[in-house]
């Protein structure tokens, strides 16, 4: 079996997806603060899903709740791929405990614990 290669994807605002831009990653989704946000989510992340070559997709937590119905789809799904992480804003984090939510996606992910 052959080791495809996967590529990872931002969906943010524009701090954060400049940010991983500068780390290499070179699909993004810059989501505008506007009217529209919800919308503009949606049809960023039916784009990553439309193809088979995106491993990860890291989005802001914030905009979560807006493919809320997508992404709990992705979790069911019987394929590994891709992997939804979601990061805290500049704000601050919805969780109460976010080493335990990172090690739980972890977990689920790869299939065992991996100590952070």
């Amino acid at each position: 079996m052959a080791i495809q290669q996967l590529d990872i994807a931002v969906i943010g605002d524009e701090e954060l997806v400049n940010a991983l831009r500068l780390t290499g990653v070179s699909r993004y989704y810059a989501v505008k603060d506007d009217h529209d946000v919800r919308d503009n989510v949606r049809k960023a992340l039916t784009d990553l899903l439309a193809g088979s070559d995106i491993g990860i997709v890291i989005m802001l937590e914030d905009y979560t709740q807006y493919v809320e119905d997508l992404v709990s789809q992705i979790k069911k799904g019987k394929g590994t791929t891709p992997v939804i992480v979601e990061v805290p804003s500049k704000f601050g984090t919805k969780y109460p405990d976010i080493r335990g939510y990172y090690s739980a996606l972890i977990r689920d992910s790869i299939g065992f614990e991996v100590e952070i």
